[in-house]
């Protein structure tokens, strides 16, 4: 098993979270950089009038799914699990079963493991080239077939999702003494853990312990609210990774041992969009607790320090859907839409596989309850 080389906690306190360098994400289990993000506009034509949430599904599945797989054509032409899982969200919120179909048929031939969870890249010239998986991507598939197994009366995509919740839960979760907790992958099973608080989907946690009965989805959600709470209690915005130890403290970290700046980004920007959809007023409450430090400038870069500062002049659409999320989930609607056009723009005039992924998936998740959340509602608090 290949594990990438993280700074101790011992150093963390050192870091001084200033501005510098665009940083290059890394998934953690790799040496590989993915770039999530140009820096010059691949288009200059914005859209005459702002895209609708059904416009951002199609433009997704047109542009980035061949046959059935979701390609990363501005990262070389790869596919993740998370890309895949999302193609899976996006074809199921538009009512597109063919592509659904498409897209489910390829993960399972080429990404789905004798453990029943995802392996997290795959090339076209190598097949699959890291055969560890990713919670996010395996929890964001789980929760599109059990989805579309109901909604389509369709049992081989129900039985899907419930093996792959079952792994989930049997491999990429931990119990430490803040709850259960849900691991960035079977690799970080080892104490302090490597989490990342955006992999958290409470809306998926609720539908997934719907549909098993398994009780230990409602102690990922209470778990995991606790641990986010904790660290926003430390800082005005949530890190890309952090670690948990096994008695519930949160500590910050870098994303990786080569960069020890500590940063808000293209991680991070998915947890307020995860949490405003909760139908749980108070993890709503958790994703609207960062809309005062995004406000503090208008226009957002692709990565921030955690003190809400531009570290880079990159610009993503995945930031402005973030910030509406905050906005969405603090109150301000009127925000929130103008936070929604602006992602529209951005994607259609600097279109990366992950913006527009995320300007998709934002739109949906803030304007209707079709994934099974609550963004549009009141929620409940049971």
């Amino acid at each position: 098993m290949h594990r990438r080389t993280w700074i101790p906690v011992a150093a963390i306190a050192a870091v001084a979270v200033t501005a510098g360098a665009a940083l290059v994400a890394v998934h953690p289990w790799s040496d590989e950089p993915t770039p999530q993000a140009a820096s010059t506009p691949t288009s200059t034509t914005a859209p005459d009038t702002t895209r609708s949430a059904a416009q951002l599904r199609t433009a997704f599945l047109d542009r980035y799914v061949e046959d059935g797989r979701v390609v990363r054509k501005d990262q070389g032409g790869d596919t993740v699990s998370e890309g895949q899982a999302y193609g899976l969200l996006i074809a199921y919120a538009a009512g597109d079963r063919s592509t659904f179909d498409d897209v489910w048929r390829w993960t399972d031939r080429h990404l789905l493991t004798d453990d029943d969870l995802l392996a997290w890249r795959w090339t076209p010239k190598g097949g699959v080239a890291d055969e560890q998986s990713a919670s996010d991507a395996d929890l964001d598939a789980a929760r599109a077939l059990v989805l579309a197994g109901k909604a389509w009366d369709e049992p081989r995509y129900t039985a899907a999702g419930k093996r792959i919740a079952a792994a989930i839960l049997d491999h990429e979760t931990v119990e430490t003494d803040a709850g259960r907790i849900l691991l960035a992958g079977p690799w970080a099973d080892e104490e302090p853990y490597r989490y990342d608080a955006s992999y958290a989907s409470p809306a998926a946690f609720r539908i997934l312990a719907r549909a098993t009965g398994d009780d230990r989805w409602r102690e990922l959600e209470a778990g995991s609210r606790t641990v986010t709470a904790s660290l926003l209690d430390a800082t005005d915005l949530p890190s890309d990774w952090s670690q948990v130890h096994a008695d519930g403290s949160v500590d910050p970290m870098p994303t990786s041992a080569d960069d020890g700046r500590v940063l808000y980004g293209y991680d991070a920007m998915r947890l307020p969009l995860r949490y405003a959809e909760a139908c749980s007023s108070a993890d709503r409450r958790l994703a609207g607790s960062i809309a005062p430090t995004l406000r503090r400038s208008t226009q957002l870069a692709a990565q921030l320090d955690l003190g809400g500062t531009a570290v880079t002049g990159d610009t993503n659409a995945l930031a402005y859907a973030a910030r509406a999320a905050a906005e969405q989930a603090a109150g301000s609607d009127s925000a929130a839409r103008a936070d929604l056009e602006r992602a529209d723009r951005t994607a259609a005039t600097t279109p990366t596989y992950y913006g527009d992924a995320w300007a998709a998936l934002g739109a949906t998740m803030l304007t209707s309850d079709v994934l099974g959340g609550c963004a549009t509602s009141s929620g409940s608090d049971s």
